[in-house]
């Protein structure tokens, strides 16, 4: 199984601004004072030495996950605007004349999580089949209301593809292409739901815009179990643990602390932080990463967790 990133950030996509690259620039421009790039691939060799919040970035799309499970079918996790460029990687990679199957699966149905389905290109193509499933019984209201008038000049009906959506009960799990999958009932506004995916030994966990209660052990206990000896779990990491128990309790997202703590409990192998503040900037980001991994190995309790932070184009082999 592999992981790729097409979105990773949480509420709104956003962009890199001029003075966000000027920055960068001149972070790099510092840096280099004093050494000698006159050689031959010394320029290449100095970039690629700085750290990634300089040399590179996050990203902005809004949440999109596809996981390369070794079936035939394509699997996708959630349809945020990441969803559009990897709409035209799929079709770069297979043509437009050859069908192809793609399973959407959906945490929730707000906004940011759906807004990327009308730039998804395989939806205006004869032959190719998406399924959606969702926990949702209005899944397929939602997505047919994205694309109506006022909202949007394209209607849902005028999508070329096959879709149907399929409604999934949380706990039973079933397959998909030869991949087991289950969903897990999670906290936010209207509902959310993580999903697990297991093949050939190696399992995967999808759980974005989740708030997790410190306090609710029970609740507590279901998401370990759902996590266990996962190979790696993509987690809403949106907040602070300072900002998701006081001034952002209630608004449906979790923190850095929370995602370790609950990994480390279930012997996950990665952790992946997903779902990123779209006011962070690249260098907030960075930093989080660095503080979650600090926090990871002086909460070590024998089993080592590694910590990742999602990026918009990261891939990940399980």
């Amino acid at each position: 199984m592999k992981l790729r990133c097409w979105g990773t950030r949480g509420s709104i996509p956003v962009s890199l601004t001029a003075p966000d690259i000027r920055a960068k620039i001149i972070r790099a421009l510092e840096g280099a004072q004093g050494r000698d790039l006159s050689r031959p691939g010394a320029i290449a060799d100095y970039v690629d030495g700085l750290s990634f919040d300089i040399a590179g970035t996050f990203g902005g799309h809004s949440s999109c996950v596809q996981i390369e499970t070794g079936g035939t079918e394509h699997v996708i996790l959630d349809l945020g605007t990441g969803v559009r460029p990897l709409g035209a990687h799929m079709l770069a990679t297979h043509g437009h004349d050859v069908p192809q199957t793609y399973h959407v699966f959906l945490s929730h149905l707000h906004w940011d999580h759906i807004m990327g389905l009308p730039f998804f290109t395989p939806v205006y193509i004869p032959g190719n089949r998406i399924v959606v499933h969702s926990c949702h019984p209005h899944a397929e209201f939602a997505l047919r209301r994205q694309q109506a008038e006022p909202s949007f000049p394209v209607r849902f009906e005028q999508f070329a593809a096959d879709i149907r959506f399929e409604i999934a009960t949380p706990g039973q799990a079933f397959e998909v292409d030869g991949t087991r999958v289950v969903a897990h009932a999670q906290r936010h506004a209207g509902g959310s739901y993580g999903w697990r995916f297991e093949r050939g030994g190696k399992s995967l966990v999808y759980s974005t815009d989740s708030e997790h209660r410190l306090e609710d052990e029970a609740e507590r206990a279901g998401f370990i179990t759902f996590f266990r000896d996962a190979d790696a779990v993509v987690f809403d990491a949106m907040y602070s643990l300072a900002d998701a128990i006081s001034v952002k309790a209630d608004w449906g997202h979790s923190s850095n602390i929370v995602g370790v703590e609950l990994c480390q409990a279930a012997h996950v192998r990665r952790l992946v932080m997903f779902h990123h503040e779209p006011a962070y900037s690249d260098t907030q980001i960075a930093n989080v990463l660095a503080e979650t991994r600090r926090f990871e190995q002086i909460t070590r309790d024998g089993h080592v967790l590694e910590v990742l932070s999602a990026w918009d184009g990261l891939e990940l082999s399980l």
